[in-house]
């Protein structure tokens, strides 16, 4: 499922809605859920190398990332814009290099990979039924966001207060509203942008909560050939887990440069990828 590669939390449904007297009734709920059954499917096994900017209140650090048919393995080429040196690129491949010398350290990887779209798979499932939705216009995809010139419908969401969240996981719905995109045409999410207006509790594995104010952004688009991923993502929160220890999250996070591997490839095979790459760009 292309939504998970990292915490993707989010929208969508229930009722009626329609466009402008010209335009025919929209089926909110047949749509979303449409939407929703797309993006958890998982047939479309195609997987990327691509370019992964991420900036945090520390710093800024660009990884090279490639997916692979065990796990994504992932070269940080940069620090703040600045290209590594020598000794810093040999440590960053002594850092990948350790889990193609440990077998366990790739499945303990692959797991936790698992698990974390396991329960993006777990929210998205939920959003057909955790929101209540209302049109408030329409935008055109641009790179980044969704296809550039189609047509996205633009929702806004509140809480549904008659769902009840099956487990903790699903809880941070409860306390999330905001809009979203959606390409209704592809059955497509290409941005989704969330405020959490009162505190909320959550499982992930762990015991703890968000503080209200938190917010994300989360966009997706067609990167190749029909082919969609993340491009964007921000993310502002505050909160505990374990219920005592301090949580703090801020970055912003934008990936690009998106080239299709086989769909076969080693976790092995894909770090020689990267480490081809890595060397093309520290010539230049």
């Amino acid at each position: 499922m292309r939504m998970g590669r990292r915490i993707v939390v989010t929208v969508v449904v229930a009722a009626s809605i329609s466009w402008a007297a010209d335009t025919p009734t929209i089926d909110a709920a047949a749509l979303v859920r449409q939407t929703v059954d797309n993006e958890t499917k998982t047939g479309d096994h195609t997987k990327f190398m691509f370019q992964d900017r991420k900036q945090t209140p520390n710093g800024t650090s660009t990884k090279l990332i490639v997916e692979t048919k065990e796990a994504t393995a992932g070269l940080v080429i940069a620090y703040d814009d600045k290209p590594l040196g020598p000794k810093q690129r040999q440590d960053e491949l002594q850092r990948v290099q350790r889990f193609i010398d440990n077998p366990d350290e790739l499945r303990k990887k692959a797991k936790q990979e698992k698990e974390d779209a396991d329960r993006v798979t777990r929210i998205m499932r939920a959003l057909p039924d955790a929101f209540v939705y209302q049109v408030v216009g329409k935008e055109q995809g641009a790179n980044g966001v969704g296809k550039p010139g189609a047509e996205l419908v633009k929702l806004s969401f509140e809480p549904n207060p008659k769902y009840d969240p099956p487990s903790r996981v699903e809880q941070v719905l409860v306390g999330m509203n905001g809009y979203l995109l959606i390409d209704a045409s592809q059955k497509r999410l290409a941005r989704i942008d969330g405020n959490l207006f009162k505190d909320v509790g959550f499982g992930w594995g762990i015991l703890g909560h968000l503080d209200r104010g938190g917010h994300f952004l989360v966009e997706q688009g067609d990167v190749n050939n029909g082919h969609w991923d993340i491009t964007r993502m921000n993310l502002k929160f505050t909160g505990k887990i374990l219920l005592f220890k301090k949580l703090d999250i801020e970055s912003q996070e934008t990936c690009s440069g998106f080239r299709s591997v086989p769909a076969d490839l080693t976790f092995a095979q894909g770090v020689e990828l990267l480490k081809k790459q890595q060397e093309e760009i520290a010539q230049k």
